[in-house]
């Protein structure tokens, strides 16, 4: 099963592809959409890297992956569905990994949370996922808000050992998630 082509009122998301590498520099490119990620702008090198591992990501869990979004036409970000990678996220069968990141110009409009109810949708009723989760750091009350606002119910505060420590990451890390069942009684 290939990554799907997905469609909410006003996003197209569209599987991520060697095409959309000049919007994924831009995104990156900026240090306030890095804030919480690495705190600096990302160099084309670097963009590149992750472009080839988000790639590779739809080749993990078929019709997992990365998703373009455009609203008229225009890149606004991407949204992701993967599987976990840590241990302690739990097992790769029946779950993802839930994750945004818009440009900027593009914040507080409702997208973030747009594209993914419809990444929930998919999961759960295209995939047969049963856990969607996602991360974020503790103080970065944006990206909590638009999980809350999705569904999603915070788990857990965990600390993670990082090599160059943001600022509030001593605060740690939070996850939020939301089951199959909880999204079917949302609805």
């Amino acid at each position: 099963m290939s990554q799907a082509k997905l469609r909410t009122d006003r996003i197209k998301l569209v599987p991520l592809s060697d095409e959309h590498l000049e919007h994924e520099i831009e995104l990156d490119a900026d240090p306030e959409v890095m804030r919480y990620l690495t705190g600096r702008a990302r160099t084309r090198e670097e963009v590149e890297e992750f472009h080839r591992r988000r790639l590779a990501a739809a080749e993990q869990v078929p019709g997992l992956g990365f998703w373009a979004g455009f609203v008229d036409g225009r890149f606004v970000g991407w949204w992701l569905l993967e599987p976990p990678t840590r241990a302690d996220q739990g097992p790769v069968e029946g779950q993802a990994e839930l994750g945004y990141r818009l440009l900027r110009r593009f914040w507080r409009q409702g997208l973030a949370g747009e594209g993914a109810r419809e990444l929930l949708r998919h999961g759960f009723e295209d995939l047969g996922l049963t856990r969607v989760f996602a991360e974020t750091m503790a103080v970065n009350a944006a990206s909590r808000a638009t999980m809350t606002a999705i569904g999603m119910r915070y788990v857990r505060t965990f600390h993670a050992d990082w090599e160059e420590p943001l600022p509030g990451s001593d605060l740690g890390e939070v996850e939020y998630a939301i089951t199959r069942e909880q999204w079917l009684a949302s609805r």
